[in-house]
């Protein structure tokens, strides 16, 4: 008999009920505190797994209490989200998701995961993996953004970052995958709001990323909190049992969201506390996430037949395996470092890939690069380095993080600087002495958009536009500037509707939220240092109105014809998206030719790409597809492979692409995103 089952044979039901259960841990700028009650709770074999309790003397603490003061010695599973790095805060995820490149996303997990490591933990609660095609959502800016060909990829880059080779490793940790699936499309955009849609639309947006995630070997799958189709993920059997293990074959850890097990009451189709813990239990979900449902709910349910001990078992036989594939009973003390933070390497990875993030949406008469060096910085965002963690900054303290004034500064701009209005508050009593800075100016630069907390959880905004006064703040700089040239960086965690900005600027760089090196990074860019290469994750609509907003749309029996007003289209604005899914633009001027086919299965697909400006810079090439099958309406575009290439002033090379070869008609797309009037076409 091996461990696992000589373990569970063993095991009281209390004991089987606590490797069931993950609880957070209290966590205070002096360090943590665990109260007596849980560490009693740990000591006795009630609580298996904790979440929120960082750094390698407050982990080793606890674990010392569950691997020597516990009767059967079982290590702690010890979790924290690591959304876009642990101690070195990296661009959120939307804003990554832009550097169309899984090299770098690799990159950035194995860092993350590192420091997780350094700092005891065993799991990360991500990737986020929700595609997600309305900005209304406050999530957005922690996922892939709108394609699921996008998220697939970013799952298998982020799942080989974080886990390493092996789980065994010192410093890989067990990624969690979530959140299973669709919560992306919530209704409206609101936060926690149910989701309705086809099983097609599930299987072909949705479901992709999560099938990708199983595919490279995830450790864990978190379900969403809400419910799709009436049923909610915590208590779905079908999508759960049928499809994630049964269909995809997943045999990890489920571990439910944050209280969402006891929440089954909420959604009203549990009637107490052990109906609601047998309903996760039986859909597959191992570990209850703070609700305490299963520790007092499912000796309940037992005694009601509700589950079996076999039910049971099971669970308890797939936490304890990973706690062995993390090799905590071989060595539960090997995680964890004295010398944890931030270091040389990780911030300039934060730096390349903070540029590299960085989208420049605008650039009318080659505003930039900068050419002036005297500068006006104005705005509620120019001197805000803890803002530039954006939501979820893991373990990143705020002082560690660098705004754009002293990036600027230090790349040796001579800046003048005023925020001139708050973020959100209604105070326009620094107005005057941000437009007096105007006058003395050779450019002003702009920084204008959210604060961190407006995006993320619990986030979700009807209105995106620019909080606060902040638009009368950009319309009285728009006037002052007179003639002289005027640069907008946005910092959002979503695409914002800022139509009449973008208008009247000469220059827009959406910035996102780019980490703990954003001053340098939007220095870099600035200044030419860096030639800008991000592309928009989302399509970037021109009115709320238009939400939701996407590329992969199916063609109408009716499509928008301007002599035709029984078209499809909106009387108020254009249907096109302000700017398109992969738009972004560089210091270079890259044009595509010679689009051609080398036939097999796959097919190669090449493209000759030349960079005839007087920049070196980087391009991002897009492959899309148009399928026609007799019956069933296919997207008009769907994207299949994206490629990157660096080419300095008057070089040119080849972007290759392999392509599974399609069954009947179809056509080729290849350009620069997703505006059909940029693309090269083949019929196929």
């Amino acid at each position: 008999m091996g461990r696992i089952d000589s373990l569970i044979a063993e095991m009281t039901l209390a004991e089987k009920l606590g490797q069931l259960t993950m609880t957070a841990a209290d966590y205070a700028v002096t360090g943590p505190l665990i109260t007596p009650l849980s560490e009693d709770a740990i000591r006795s074999g009630t609580i298996g797994n904790l979440l929120n309790l960082y750094g390698v003397e407050a982990t080793r603490r606890i674990q010392k209490i569950a691997v020597e003061e516990s009767r059967l010695h079982i290590p702690l599973l010890l979790g924290f989200d690591a959304i876009h790095g642990q101690r070195t805060v990296f661009p959120i995820p939307l804003a990554e998701a832009g550097l169309f490149d899984p090299v770098a996303w690799e990159a950035t997990a194995r860092v993350a995961a590192e420091e997780c490591a350094g700092d005891g933990l065993h799991m990360t609660f991500a990737p986020m993996l929700d595609v997600s095609r309305d900005p209304r959502w406050g999530r957005i800016a922690e996922g892939p953004g709108e394609d699921p060909f996008v998220g697939s990829a970013i799952a298998r880059a982020k799942i080989r970052g974080f886990q390493s080779s092996s789980l065994a490793d010192v410093g890989a940790v067990a990624a969690c995958a979530k959140h299973y699936v669709a919560y992306g499309a919530v209704t409206a955009g609101r936060e926690y709001a149910s989701t309705d849609m086809s099983e097609g639309m599930l299987r072909e947006v949705y479901l992709p990323p999560f099938r990708a995630a199983v595919e490279a070997g995830v450790a864990s799958i978190m379900p969403a909190f809400t419910d799709l189709n009436g049923v909610p993920l915590t208590a779905s059997v079908f999508l759960l049992q049928e499809v994630l293990r049964g269909e995809l074959g997943f045999e990890g850890v489920i571990v439910s969201d944050y209280h969402a097990v006891a929440e089954l009451l909420n959604h009203g189709v549990a009637g107490d506390l052990a109906e609601a813990a047998a309903l996760a239990l039986k859909a597959g979900v191992d570990i209850d996430m703070m609700s305490d449902a299963y520790r007092l709910g499912l000796p309940v349910a037992l005694e009601r037949n509700l589950v079996t001990m076999d039910d049971i078992d099971a669970a308890v036989r797939r936490v304890l395996s990973l706690k062995e594939r993390l090799d905590l009973f071989q060595d539960p003390y090997r995680r964890g470092r004295a010398d944890t933070g931030t270091t040389a390497q990780s911030r300039a990875l934060a730096r390349d890939v903070g540029a590299r993030s960085l989208v420049l949406l605008k650039n009318d008469r080659s505003t930039l690069p900068l050419a002036a060096r005297k500068i006006a910085l104005i705005g509620p965002l120019a001197d805000a380095g803890s803002e530039m963690r954006g939501p979820w900054g893991g373990a990143g303290r705020p002082e560690d993080c660098v705004g754009v004034l002293q990036g600027l500064t230090e790349a040796g701009l001579d800046v003048r600087h005023a925020p001139g209005v708050p973020i959100e508050e209604n105070d326009v009593s620094g107005l005057a002495a941000a437009l007096a800075l105007c006058a003395d100016a050779d450019a002003i630069i702009l920084c204008l958009g959210e604060a961190l907390l407006m995006s993320g959880e619990a986030a979700s905004r009807a209105h995106l536009g620019l909080p606060g006064r902040q638009q009368d703040l950009a319309d009285a700089v728009f006037e002052k500037a007179a003639g002289k040239p005027v640069i907008v960086v946005l910092f959002s965690g979503r695409p914002l509707a800022v139509t009449e900005v973008v208008s009247r600027a000469d220059a827009v760089l959406a910035a996102w939220f780019p980490g703990c090196e954003a001053g340098h990074a939007i220095a870099d860019v600035l200044t030419g240092k860096v030639s800008p290469s991000g592309r928009t994750p989302v399509s970037w609509p021109r009115a709320v109105g238009q939400i939701p907003i996407f590329f992969g749309e199916r063609p109408s029996g009716r499509p928008f014809n301007p002599a035709d007003h029984f078209t499809s289209h909106y009387s108020d604005v254009e249907n096109t998206p302000l700017f398109p899914f992969g738009h972004g633009l560089t210091y270079g001027d890259f044009k595509l030719s010679n689009l051609r086919i080398e036939p097999g299965d796959p097919l190669t697909v090449k493209v000759d790409v030349a960079n005839h400006g007087a920049h070196a810079a980087e391009e991002t090439v897009f492959l899309f597809l148009n399928q026609k099958k007799p019956g069933v309406t296919r997207p008009l575009l769907e994207l299949k492979g994206f490629g990157k290439i660096a080419l300095g002033p008057a070089d040119q090379g080849t972007v290759t692409f392999t392509l599974p070869a399609p069954t009947g008609r179809a056509e080729l797309f290849v350009g620069p995103n997703a505006d059909f009037r940029s693309m090269l076409s083949l019929s196929l």
